[in-house]
């Protein structure tokens, strides 16, 4: 059963304007391929070409920028479709050559927004459309969770994460050994393909670093330290791991107060689940000590998705003072700020820090636990 995704019809709407190269974002496995399959079939009337940059075929076409190769092969379509773009060499340039030179709609997708970006960027230079396509967020699942229990929806949700096919696979074994094939098999292979990683073991190390601090702030000196590697070879493997949506870094916030910490960085998992096959530990919330702080990672980046998803881009920080005061998440949006305070389970009321009520005035402050976290995610 197809789930229907929030950014499908903003590329509808895209594609009937005028014409710029519509690029999607995302993981490995968020969805993109099937969601480009589901708009045509089910949206897109006029002829197209679909194809996918994992094929040789695909790559001697469209990598070597011969403008009367493209004629043969593009012909009188109006719409081009190439999915995982990112393994085309020189993709930039021959997109540049089609939309100057044939009256065709673009969609480009891909998985290492590392190299697509660099790849695309400049040579389309204010001619591009960008969408980011996460796994599943809750408000794309919410009419199925709210068919169980709410407390297993979240729980299944943190133990097995977001991902499509772990989010819709029946047994926990199935999504356990989906997970693990996932780490094995597409991100290490996907690690392989920069040649800038000498040791790609390593990074799987960081990783696994980085899966026991989710919530606690980090230092590239403290890591590399931790992994015998240099910093710049710690900052370089970083960059990368977000450029391939594996973790993101959520930084201070500070506008007024002396003593705020704003240079500090958190990294959390774009996928809880990818995260807990890293350290290997998908067991019940109620044997495990790290309840808390998964339940923070994929409320944070619900925001981020939600943000995204519904076009109201926001910046997004954590709080904390020299003297320990501290909030999980803070959002910045039109002016505003909103700041929430992660709490798996809700057992006495807490209340805003002072600090940040007498600094902020416009700033709210809401609770978020296990008991009340949809209110913030619809």
């Amino acid at each position: 059963m197809y789930i229907p995704r929030i950014i499908s019809s903003q590329i509808k709407e895209s594609l009937a304007g005028e014409q710029k190269v519509l690029i999607i974002y995302g993981p490995r496995q968020a969805g993109k391929t099937t969601l480009l399959k589901n708009l045509l079939n089910h949206d897109i009337e006029e002829p197209y070409l679909f194809f996918t940059g994992d094929d040789l075929y695909t790559q001697e076409i469209f990598g070597k920028n011969d403008l009367a190769a493209l004629k043969r092969a593009v012909g009188d379509k109006k719409l081009l479709i190439l999915d995982e773009a990112q393994r085309i060499d020189n993709i930039g340039l021959t997109l540049k050559l089609l939309i100057d030179n044939f009256t065709i709609k673009l969609v480009v997708s891909g998985s290492a927004s590392f190299d697509l970006a660099g790849k695309i960027n400049e040579p389309l230079t204010g001619r591009t459309k960008t969408f980011y396509l996460y796994p599943f967020a809750y408000q794309e699942q919410q009419e199925t969770y709210q068919q169980t229990l709410p407390k297993s929806a979240l729980e299944e949700m943190l133990r097995f994460g977001m991902y499509p096919k772990a989010a819709t696979l029946k047994s926990e074994q199935e999504k356990q050994d989906y997970l693990y094939e996932y780490l094995s098999n597409y991100l290490y292979k996907d690690i392989l393909t920069f040649r800038s990683i000498k040791k790609p073991k390593k990074v799987l190390d960081l990783l696994a670093l980085l899966a026991l601090q989710i919530g606690k702030e980090v230092t590239v000196a403290e890591l590399a330290q931790n992994l015998a590697m240099s910093q710049k070879t710690v900052s370089d493997y970083l960059d990368i791991l977000e450029k391939m949506f594996v973790i993101f870094n959520l930084r201070g916030f500070s506008r007024n107060l002396r003593k705020e910490i704003y240079k500090s960085s958190k990294y959390y998992f774009f996928d809880v689940g990818l995260r807990n096959a890293v350290i290997r530990n998908f067991n019940r919330l109620e044997l495990r000590q790290d309840a808390g702080e998964l339940f923070e990672n994929w409320f944070i980046m619900e925001k981020i998705k939600l943000s995204s998803n519904n076009l109201k881009p926001a910046n997004f920080y954590f709080w904390r003072t020299y003297d320990q005061k501290e909030i999980d998440l803070i959002e910045e949006r039109a002016g505003k700020l909103m700041a929430y305070e992660c709490k798996w389970q809700m057992k006495k009321e807490i209340h805003a820090p002072k600090e940040w009520l007498s600094t902020y005035k416009n700033g709210a402050f809401e609770m978020v636990s296990n008991e009340n976290y949809e209110k913030f995610l619809g």
